[in-house]
C-alpha cells in the first residue's frame, strides 16, 4: 500500500470525574471519507475511555489497513509500543509484579492492532490539532450522554 492509501485516525477519551461518566471519540479518515465515532460508559475512567477510542476506531475498519493513529494519550501509545511486550511475557503483570490495569481493554486493543499496520503518533491535546480537537469533542459528547443516563 502506498502512503496515500493510509487510514488516518484520531482518538480521545473523556471522563467527568475519574472514575465517573465517560466517553470516547474517534475521527477516521479513509479514501477521502470522514467517519465520526463516539460512545460512552456510565462509570469508567479516562484511561479506559482512551483505550476504547482506539479499539473502536480500529475495529470499525473492515479491511486490514495501513493506519496512522494519532492520540494525545501517552498511556495508550506507550502501552502498545513499549509496555505490552513485557506484560505478555510476564503473564499480564507489571515490572512490579502487579496485575496490569485495564487488562481486558489492552487485550482487545492488541487484537484490534493485529489486523493492521499501525504508525502511532502522539499529538499534544488541546493544542490546535484539528483531528484531535474533533476526537475530543466526540469524547466529550459521549461523556455528556453517559452523564444523562442517571
Amino acid at each position: 500500500m502506498a502512503p496515500s492509501d493510509s487510514v488516518h485516525i484520531w482518538t480521545d477519551g473523556a471522563c467527568s470525574g475519574n472514575p465517573g461518566p465517560g466517553g470516547w471519540g474517534a475521527l477516521v479518515v479513509a479514501d477521502g471519507q470522514e467517519t465520526e465515532l463516539f460512545g460512552s460508559e456510565k462509570d469508567t475512567t479516562n484511561n479506559r475511555m482512551e483505550l476504547a477510542g482506539a479499539i473502536e476506531a480500529l475495529n470499525s475498519l473492515t479491511n486490514p489497513s495501513n493506519v496512522i493513529l494519532n492520540t494525545d494519550s501517552t498511556y495508550v501509545k506507550d502501552g502498545l509500543t513499549k509496555w505490552i511486550h513485557g506484560w505478555k511475557k510476564n503473564g499480564w503483570k507489571t515490572a512490579a509484579k502487579k496485575p496490569v490495569k485495564n487488562k481486558d481493554l489492552w487485550q482487545a486493543l492488541d487484537e484490534a492492532c493485529s489486523r493492521h499496520k499501525i504508525e502511532w503518533k502522539w499529538v499534544k491535546g488541546h493544542a490546535g490539532d484539528e483531528g484531535n480537537e474533533r476526537a475530543d469533542a466526540l469524547a466529550v459528547r459521549g461523556s455528556q450522554e453517559a452523564s444523562e443516563l442517571d
